[in-house]
């Protein structure tokens, strides 16, 4: 009995959606006294969590069998005087601290129920990681054991109407803060910005936000639950070629074949930004080998690398963003991309900038941001088999041979030339239509074509031909 509850309860699990939450950041407009006071705020928040987190520490053996709730009740039962609670064990530690920490005599109960659950998920985090560490579970044979860090640098969970509260379209909020004597309102904050709004759109709910406050800025960090509408059908689908001379080639494929738009996103100054930075790192490795005659030391042009990941990282961002615009300019619901997640490098020479830029080739964030985009707004992103894309023209001719003069320009058997990216990005759509249209499967390549028994050579009557964009305009003619 006990095993089949457990296997309903985790039916159960599998068929409740996991919410899709995204995260705006709201700037606030605040004068340089609010500013101090909500440091100050951050500043007394932390002070109450960590001996929090050493409390949850030690007690961990009792909290490992209950469930989230029941160790909130039990952790809270450990610190908090209460009429039904007159002896906590721990009561006399924040009693001793109240000369220091004024701020832990009233201190708000929904902010300390936050500061529980922030603590309790910093212990169940370093124990998680100490348990892979001792089983072996290692980046390298020297990786030290990981710590328990008392003192983070949390930031404390704002609940609507306790710590919280929102007037006039979200244009302005209060918030609680301690001013040095007590917990007050701070009434009046402006908001300059709302992020990308996400809370405007229908379907969407607000959850508790963060009060970001440090030297750098102060807002908040606003999580939205976001619940988007399926984007009705479209006899239409919008098909990306990733490359490495152009970041993104897309196009718009109909299930008869037609291409009705055609887009290349290539973000040149970034990336000549980053090869440049690649370049100096390549410039620098082998000066500084010929001097020190040994493996390069650690951290070395670190400053480099990090820039050079950022811009990796803007790129995907702007071009991820792009491609959900075209997306949506022409009403597709899906959005179909080759599958390269296994796909590895063997070109270039080693320390080359050609093996670097493959190196840094950010394809599976590119996928990944556009992923998160195109799903809050209700569309489906698919994955084809990426095989012969760019091999065979998208006419059915045949393969292609690359030019040598411009490598992105494909000749055809009949000596026609085209874009060798553009005809890839056929293909990827048409792959997408075949497997939707004959109720087969996204990784399949080939499609199957009888012959006349006559002109068989060999035991097989089918004639092997991947799928390109002229297989759809037979299979409409059919």
């Amino acid at each position: 009995m006990v095993k089949k509850k457990a296997k309903k309860q985790s039916k159960r699990k599998k068929a409740q959606k996991e919410p899709n939450i995204r995260t705006d950041v709201w700037q606030l407009a605040m004068t340089q006294e609010q500013r101090r006071l909500a440091l100050l705020t951050v500043a007394e928040y932390r002070f109450f969590l960590k001996p929090l987190v050493l409390i949850s520490y030690w007690n961990w053996g009792n909290f490992s069998g209950l469930n989230s709730s029941d160790r909130v009740n039990t952790l809270e039962k450990l610190i908090h005087k209460t009429a039904n609670n007159p002896n906590p064990k721990y009561y006399w530690y924040f009693h001793k601290a109240l000369s220091n920490h004024p701020s832990f005599r009233k201190f708000p109960s929904y902010l300390r129920r936050a500061a529980i659950q922030d603590a309790l998920g910093i212990v169940s985090s370093f124990v998680s990681r100490w348990d892979a560490w001792r089983k072996g579970e290692r980046r390298h044979r020297y990786h030290r054991p990981p710590k328990l860090t008392s003192m983070c640098n949390s930031y404390p969970v704002m609940y609507k109407g306790q710590q919280i509260k929102y007037h006039s379209n979200f244009n302005t909020v209060e918030l609680k803060i301690w001013n040095g004597v007590d917990w007050v309102w701070m009434q009046g904050v402006s908001i300059k910005k709302h992020g990308k709004s996400r809370h405007t759109r229908e379907g969407t709910r607000l959850l508790s936000p963060s009060l970001i406050a440090n030297k750098r800025s102060i807002h908040l960090s606003m999580p939205v639950e976001v619940n988007p509408q399926p984007l009705p059908d479209s006899d239409y689908v919008c098909a990306i070629d990733i490359g490495i001379n152009t970041t993104a080639t897309c196009s718009i494929v109909g299930k008869d074949g037609t291409v009705k738009a055609r887009k290349f996103i290539d973000p040149a100054r970034d990336i000549d930004r980053r090869d440049q930075r690649k370049q100096r790192i390549a410039t620098k490795s082998k000066l500084t080998r010929k001097i020190i005659n040994q493996n390069l030391p650690k951290g070395f042009c670190q400053g480099l690398y990090r820039k050079s990941k950022n811009i990796n990282k803007h790129i995907a961002q702007t071009v991820s963003r792009q491609i959900v615009e075209f997306a949506q300019e022409h009403h597709v619901s899906v959005i179909v991309f080759e599958d390269l997640s296994n796909w590895k490098a063997k070109g270039g020479k080693h320390g080359s900038l050609q093996k670097q830029r493959f190196h840094q080739w950010c394809k599976d964030k590119l996928v990944e941001l556009t992923i998160q985009k195109f799903s809050e707004l209700g569309g489906k992103v698919n994955k084809v088999n990426a095989k012969y894309t760019s091999a065979y023209a998208f006419d059915g001719s045949g393969k292609i041979k690359r030019s040598n003069k411009k490598y992105s320009q494909a000749v055809f058997q009949d000596g026609k030339r085209y874009n060798a990216d553009l005809s890839a990005s056929y293909n990827i759509g048409a792959r997408y239509w075949y497997a939707v249209l004959t109720n087969s499967k996204f990784t399949r390549v080939w499609e199957g074509r009888s012959m006349p028994s006559n002109e068989v050579k060999g035991s097989s009557q089918t004639l092997r031909t991947p799928v390109t964009l002229s297989t759809l305009w037979g299979l409409s003619k059919a």
